[in-house]
């Protein structure tokens, strides 16, 4: 499809998929804080004989093309698992990438609307690159700080590109930072040591004789935590696997926990290095020598920001004195254990604006909220 000079055409080869996981390269050129994804990771991640996201979702992907050369970037899922879930024919478009030009906008969600339309779709919601489980949101807020590892970073003007294309907000993301030199507030290591005097509640680390096992509890954890929350999509059994086997390198044991309640799995809480800090000079790629760099950075402790994407306490225990408890053993558990491995900041992402009871909870351990990726939709007529 042609408009404006503008031309879209779908990623089908081998070059034009290169071409779109390296249009951001151009669009951030001037942009000291964006980070390079490595374009491995990427073309796994786009896979679709290994990604599981594909085998309960269909998808799309275009570049925007003028004067031959690429200007913008954008794809269109459909999830069956979301729409088996809410029922609202909702589709979802992801990896926005354009410059700064109306005309190149409106062709990129022409094509990924049309696409939606056909399937189908009642309504169109995102970013989300693949999934809400995946990068999620806009930029909107907090321009001027790098993006920590698997949040996004935009240039100012997309959130008004997007909403002259008609979109409007759905939901806020919200993304906090804490400074470990700051101590805990007095009541959350009161609680914490509560629960580690406590015959009911035991903290335990990551272990890797049990790696696969200790994955799929802090799976199963954030699927039941997270239930209830606005758009949420559960994790299935294999791509609780995928996850395993992609985050292995990153994560380190005492740096993961887990809390039992009388034996029973009830609360979890992950901390990841930042892998942005570790690669932002390999400019997306490993070889020649980017493999010991990285590997240097992430095993010596050179890595001194971290993010913690996943925290969780059991449905069973929200809004009460134990679930209390556990949350603040686990951060208390991670604050430790990450000031040990040298990390000077954590960012606490995402958390949805509404959820006001883990809002609250994190501003009262001392995080300040510092960016905000917002997610856009729209009725199609």
């Amino acid at each position: 499809m042609s408009a404006d000079g503008v031309t879209v055409a779908p990623v089908d080869d081998g070059a034009a998929l290169k071409t779109f996981i390296t249009l951001p390269r151009r669009i951030y050129a001037n942009d000291p804080l964006w980070v390079q994804p490595l374009e491995f990771e990427r073309r796994g991640h786009l896979n679709r004989k290994s990604n599981p996201f594909f085998g309960h979702a269909d998808a799309a992907f275009w570049l925007a093309w003028r004067d031959g050369r690429p200007v913008g970037r954008i794809s269109a899922q459909v999830d069956r698992m979301s729409l088996a879930r809410h029922d609202d024919a909702t589709g979802h478009f992801g990896f926005l990438e354009a410059d700064d030009d109306p005309a190149v906008f409106a062709a990129l969600f022409g094509a990924a609307e049309d696409w939606l339309r056909r399937h189908g779709m009642k309504r169109a919601r995102g970013p989300f690159s693949l999934s809400i489980n995946d990068e999620s949101g806009l930029l909107v807020e907090g321009f001027d700080t790098a993006p920590f590892m698997m949040m996004g970073h935009a240039p100012a003007y997309y959130g008004g590109r997007v909403e002259q294309q008609g979109y409007g907000k759905a939901r806020d993301l919200l993304a906090y930072i804490y400074d470990f030199s700051r101590p805990l507030p007095a009541f959350v290591e009161t609680m914490a040591e509560k629960a580690r005097t406590s015959h009911k509640i035991v903290v335990r680390s990551l272990t890797g004789a049990n790696y696969a096992r200790d994955i799929s509890v802090i799976m199963d954890i954030f699927n039941d935590a997270w239930s209830a929350n606005w758009g949420f999509v559960p994790f299935a059994e294999d791509e609780i696997q995928h996850v395993a086997k992609e985050l292995k390198p990153l994560l380190r044991d005492d740096f993961v926990c887990i809390a039992d309640v009388d034996g029973t799995p009830a609360a979890m809480m992950v901390g990841l290095p930042n892998l942005n800090e570790a690669i932002r000079d390999l400019n997306g790629r490993l070889l020649p020598f980017g493999w010991a760099r990285l590997l240097w950075r992430l095993k010596l402790g050179a890595v001194a920001t971290a993010r913690v994407p996943l925290m969780g306490v059991r449905r069973a225990y929200h809004r009460t004195p134990v679930g209390a408890a556990l949350a603040c053993a686990i951060i208390s558990r991670i604050r430790a254990s990450g000031i040990r491995h040298g990390v000077r900041q954590v960012e606490a992402s995402w958390i949805l604006e509404d959820n006001m009871g883990m809002r609250r909870l994190v501003e009262s351990a001392g995080c300040r909220h510092y960016k905000t990726y917002r997610v856009y939709e729209k009725a199609l007529n």
